[in-house]
């Protein structure tokens, strides 16, 4: 009996472990099971005849070895054989070439093997601990979750969430303004899982285009019950964003539904995001109109597609080309990403109105200075001449450059 108690405290001490890594018990019976078996296998060289039975409900454990009875002078090998004398005292019928079950005690074999069943019980745990979490989180990716601020680096911060799990957030996933304080709350999403070397890292975002899929599903319900789809998202982190979205039922407003009156819904998700500015725009599968649309606030003249080649050439007055480009190139290249579109933006000629493209001054200016100019969407003279100076500054060009180009192009109008 007391042998019995022995084993109870045993297989207790190894409960702490249930209770730290979160293991159900199923999972922890087997898992002593084996750790005992391994152990057994160690010592006397094979598992094979020896039975463990857990006992769940007790919370002890039973170890029973069966031996083979051999005559008394007979036996070769103690792990597997019992001579007739011994094996009478466990069971008075034994007869020879039978097997008896002898029940052993794990503690009899002294500290070294129960140290060395910790140590084994101890390791089979944490792999299935780190197994648990990679699974967990895996099945998180691209998901919401929120969790407490541990510890900054220069590089990455650390939190943890609700169960101790560890998260990290790498800087270039923090939004530009992100400012972040020990004990903070944050939210973000589960961008990927590393498992190198089978030790999971779990790495979160608030820069993913997913995270702002997932702000507009916490805040609109019309979309989280899936009356209105988020069809695509174009993102510069912490500065501006747009986002698409369409609704198969007529009585729903789409980006009404998702601005809320007076901006009540999409007002929380600016302020989560650092005041990005976010452009709700209906999606359209003509994608003329979506161009079009993409490019708000700017009023588009015309344009031009290739559906080929996937490039669109937009015309617009002089006073929206600036509207259009966006500051810093910003929202023509939002469009870009949001339409799948590469887009060209020309001012709108009026009849009789005679321009030149600024490739034609290549002579004249040199290629990177036209190159830089052509990427804020100046692909003409008159473009150039007309374009505000606050936007022909965004070309990162020096005064003097700037003052030469304008000069060369005014000659070539002044002839």
């Amino acid at each position: 009996m007391a042998k019995k108690a022995e084993t109870v405290n045993m297989v207790d001490r190894f409960a702490e472990f249930k209770e730290l890594k979160n293991i159900d018990k199923t999972t922890m019976i087997s898992v002593l099971e084996e750790s005992f078996r391994n152990v057994l296998a160690k010592m006397f060289r094979s598992d094979e005849n020896f039975d463990v039975i857990m006992n769940p409900d007790k919370g002890d454990c039973e170890i029973y070895q069966n031996l083979e009875v051999v005559p008394d002078d007979k036996v070769d090998n103690k792990d597997l054989q019992i001579g007739l004398s011994d094996a009478r005292e466990i069971d008075p019928e034994a007869e020879l070439g039978e097997e008896v079950v002898k029940q052993i005690y794990f503690q009899d074999f002294g500290r070294r093997a129960i140290l060395n069943l910790r140590q084994t019980l101890q390791s089979k745990i944490l792999d299935l601990q780190k197994e648990a979490i990679y699974n967990k989180f895996k099945d998180l990716e691209g998901e919401l979750i929120t969790g407490e601020v541990h510890q900054i680096w220069k590089r990455e911060m650390l939190l943890l969430d609700e169960e101790q799990n560890e998260l990290i957030m790498p800087k270039e996933e923090q939004i530009p303004g992100d400012f972040f304080h020990k004990g903070d709350m944050v939210r973000a999403i589960v961008k990927r899982v590393d498992n190198t070397n089978n030790n999971p890292k779990v790495i979160v975002s608030r820069t993913d285009e997913r995270f702002l899929r997932r702000l507009f599903e916490q805040e609109v319900p019309e979309v989280n019950d899936g009356l209105i789809t988020i069809k695509d998202v174009a993102r510069k982190p912490g500065e501006r964003a747009k986002i698409a979205v369409e609704s198969y039922d007529d009585r729903i407003d789409p980006v009404g539904a998702c601005v809320g009156i007076k901006g009540s819904r999409i007002h929380g998700i600016v302020r989560e995001l650092r005041n990005e500015n976010i452009d709700v725009i209906s999606y359209t599968s003509n994608p003329q109109l979506y161009v079009q649309r993409a490019l708000s606030p700017a009023k588009i003249s015309s344009i031009r597609l290739d559906e080929e080649e996937k490039k669109a050439e937009v015309f617009l007055r002089p006073e929206e080309v600036s509207l259009a480009i966006g500051k810093g190139g910003l929202n023509i290249r939002l469009a870009t990403m949001l339409t799948g579109y590469a887009i060209d933006v020309y001012r709108d000629i009026e009849e009789g109105e005679e321009d030149i493209y600024l490739d034609e001054f290549r002579d004249e200016i040199d290629d990177w200075v036209i190159e830089a100019l052509k990427n804020l969407g100046l692909d003409t003279a008159k473009a150039v001449l007309n374009a505000p100076r606050e936007v022909l500054d965004q070309a990162d060009l020096e005064d003097s450059t700037l003052d030469q180009v304008i000069s060369v192009l005014k000659a070539e109008f002044e002839d």
